[in-house]
């Protein structure tokens, strides 16, 4: 087999899916499943339509133009606030986008009338992540010029929490932002097909006892692709939280004095800790390093403590070691990890568990419901 690699079982990915769209579909939520993290990997994305995911988002057109060249029909959205430069193909791709800027706006309507059709827009709203959105009170106003705007269709409110600040979302904000949506139909007549709650930190809240409001869809990536809570790094109970293993191969091995070394503790693997020993360890090294994946998102395998890596190599030393060169170590990665090594050219994707597709025509065919995150 090739190394590096990362195997990817396509049956964990689609049980978690199906997990968490059964459990929030009871709160009246639906799910759409995130693929940015995989770089738009169709396979991957299929799986998350065959767990119940009602449709995709991505956040770069390059991902999409790979979802829609490997058979993806079903709705996406853009979920970045889109180029100006990008319009046109924004509106030949996807079915809708999350904006922010009124030129933007104007912008994709004119590219829709050219292309003879209709673009759905969402209006994302700043409830304290401090990343992206308009502020609440001028919402209403960008609202009302949306409505009127010929070539787009105002189809719904998003909020974003807990990826600048870190911080998650409150039972109050989902209050607040619940209001706002209702504001907006006041003032722009009924059009929320959904209102986003936000992506996989606000799942605490979605499955909570609290009222859910107006929210009825969340935008889940990295709770469907690795089962943990984002912001504590957490097991989802019943989810799997090993359906990517990144794969590498010893390309160096031998016997020596360990120096201090660094593992990784935490539940978000990114905090360091010096370890001195004076034991006789067996010193490997792969290839792999900075520029495959965020070393520091690497889970050592039991046994194991990271000594350091450099752009092309990663040093590890365990105790009496049976590896040899040529031999293969796993790890499991966290998010930011898995991002940069699913974007990393020299890594290969090995499918585990696949299966024939099993669309239905209802959510493989580009219908006029849409598909929001």
């Amino acid at each position: 087999m090739t190394s590096p690699r990362i195997e990817v079982d396509l049956r964990k990915i689609r049980h978690n899916t199906q997990a968490l769209v059964g459990r929030l579909k009871e709160r009246g939520i639906n799910v759409t499943g995130v693929t940015k993290a995989v770089c738009g990997h169709p396979a991957i994305a299929q799986a998350m339509l065959d767990g119940g995911c009602i449709g995709l988002a991505e956040a770069r057109l390059s991902n999409v133009q790979r979802l829609r060249k490997g058979g993806i029909a079903c709705p996406i959205t853009l979920i970045r606030t889109p180029m100006l430069s990008q319009v046109d193909e924004i509106v030949q791709l996807c079915e809708a986008s999350y904006n922010t800027e009124i030129v933007v706006i104007a912008g994709l309507a004119a590219a829709a009338i050219r292309e003879n059709t209709v673009h759905g827009i969402v209006l994302m709203v700043e409830m304290g992540d401090a990343r992206e959105g308009i502020l609440p009170e001028n919402l209403g106003d960008v609202a009302q010029q949306v409505a009127r705007m010929p070539g787009v269709a105002l189809k719904g409110v998003g909020a974003n929490f807990a990826c600048l600040s870190g911080m998650a979302p409150t039972a109050a904000q989902m209050v607040v932002l619940s209001s706002l949506s209702n504001e907006m139909e006041t003032l722009c007549g009924p059009f929320n097909q959904t209102v986003s709650g936000g992506n996989s930190a606000n799942l605490p809240w979605a499955l909570g006892k609290r009222s859910r409001g107006c929210i009825n869809d969340l935008r889940l990536g990295e709770a469907i692709l690795l089962g943990v809570d984002p912001i504590t790094g957490e097991h989802i109970d019943g989810m799997h939280t090993d359906a990517f293993v990144l794969v590498a191969e010893v390309i160096e091995t031998d016997a020596r004095p360990a120096p201090p070394a660094i593992v990784l503790v935490g539940p978000a693997l990114a905090r360091f800790q010096h370890v001195s020993t004076s034991e006789i360890n067996t010193r490997l090294i792969f290839a792999i390093g900075q520029q495959d994946t965020d070393i520091q998102g690497l889970s050592m395998p039991p046994g194991s403590t990271l000594i350091g890596a450099t752009s092309d190599h990663l040093v590890i030393s365990m105790n009496r070691s049976p590896l040899r060169v040529g031999a293969e170590m796993r790890f499991q990665m966290n998010y930011k990890a898995l991002m940069h090594a699913m974007a990393a050219p020299d890594i290969q994707t090995e499918l585990l568990h696949d299966q024939p597709s099993k669309w239905s025509q209802k959510i493989q065919s580009k219908t006029d419901h849409l598909t929001l995150v």
